[in-house]
C-alpha cells in the first residue's frame, strides 16, 4: 500500500509540474511570440523591402537566420509608439551595410538603440502597450483566427501573473515581502498590485527561485529588457515615498513613470 501510495503521489507531483510548466508565462510568452511573429510575417517583410534596401539586401534579411530577431523589435518599437513606417528607413539610410556581415542583426541592433525608450517625451510619452508590462502587444491587421489566438494568451498571462502574486503573497514568500507593505487605500493599492505583477510576470517568465524579487543578472538581451522593466517597477515599489503619492498631484506622482 505505501509503495502504491508513493507512485501516485510522485505521478501526481508529476502532471502537476507539467501543468504548472505548461502553463507558465515562460510557456505562454514563447507561444505569444510565435503566433506573433506568424500574424506580421507578411507585414515585416513588406516593410524590409521598402525601407530602401536593395533588391539582395532585403531579400538576405528576410532569408536570414536572424530574421526573427529584427521583426521582434520592430514589434516592440510599435508597442512603444514609434511609427516604424518611418522609422525604419532612417535607419537604412544613416549607414551603408558594405561591410556588414548579416544585415538582419545590424538592422535589430540600430532598432533596440533607436526604441529604448517609448515615443515622445515629458508628459506627451505614452506607456507602452505591454502584457503584464513586459511582453509588447502584436498590433494592427492581421487574420482573426491570430488575433483569437494572442488575445486568448494574453489572458492567460495576465491570469497567470496574478496567480503568481497570490500565492506570494497567500504563503508570505521572501520576494513579495521584500515589496513593501501594500497599501490599504484602494488607488494607491492598486497601483501597488500593478507593478508587483510585473516582477511576478517576470519571476515566472525566467523561473526565478531566488529570495530576492528579480534574482541574479540577466546575459540575455531579451531578459536584459525584460528585467530593466521590473526593475522600473520594482524602484517604485521599494521607493520611501511610494505610500506618500497620493498627496501630489497625480501628474506628478506618475509622470515620471516608464512602466
Amino acid at each position: 500500500m505505501l509503495q502504491h501510495s508513493g507512485a501516485e503521489l510522485s505521478a501526481h507531483e508529476t502532471i502537476t509540474a507539467e501543468q504548472d510548466q505548461w502553463g507558465s508565462i515562460a510557456q505562454l510568452a514563447a507561444e505569444y511570440e510565435t503566433i506573433a511573429a506568424a500574424a506580421k510575417h507578411d507585414r515585416w517583410t513588406t516593410l524590409i523591402t521598402t525601407s530602401g534596401l536593395t533588391t539582395d539586401q532585403a531579400q538576405a534579411v528576410i532569408d536570414s537566420d536572424a530574421f526573427g530577431a529584427p521583426t521582434a523589435e520592430l514589434r516592440r518599437a510599435e508597442a512603444n509608439h514609434h511609427n516604424v513606417d518611418t522609422l525604419l528607413p532612417r535607419l537604412i539610410k544613416a549607414r551603408r551595410f558594405a561591410d556588414a556581415d548579416d544585415i538582419a542583426s545590424v538592422i535589430h541592433h540600430r532598432l533596440a538603440n533607436a526604441t529604448t525608450r517609448p515615443a515622445g517625451s515629458g508628459r506627451t510619452r505614452q506607456a507602452p502597450r505591454l502584457i503584464a508590462g513586459l511582453i509588447p502587444e502584436a498590433g494592427g491587421p492581421m487574420p482573426s483566427d491570430m488575433q483569437q489566438a494572442l488575445t486568448e494568451r494574453r489572458h492567460l498571462i495576465e491570469t497567470r501573473a496574478e496567480a503568481v502574486l497570490d500565492t506570494a503573497l497567500h504563503t508570505h514568500e521572501p520576494w513579495v515581502t521584500a515589496l513593501g507593505p501594500i497599501p490599504a487605500s484602494g488607488r494607491e493599492r492598486q497601483q501597488w498590485r500593478r507593478r508587483a505583477l510585473v516582477v511576478a510576470a517576470y519571476r515566472d517568465r525566467y523561473q526565478i527561485t531566488d529570495p530576492t524579487p528579480l534574482g541574479a543578472q540577466p546575459e540575455g538581451t531579451a531578459q536584459r529588457i525584460d528585467r530593466a522593466r521590473a526593475e522600473t517597477a520594482l524602484r517604485t515599489l521599494t521607493r520611501p515615498t511610494f505610500h506618500d503619492e497620493r498627496r501630489r498631484p497625480a501628474n506628478q506622482a506618475t509622470q515620471h513613470l516608464d512602466l
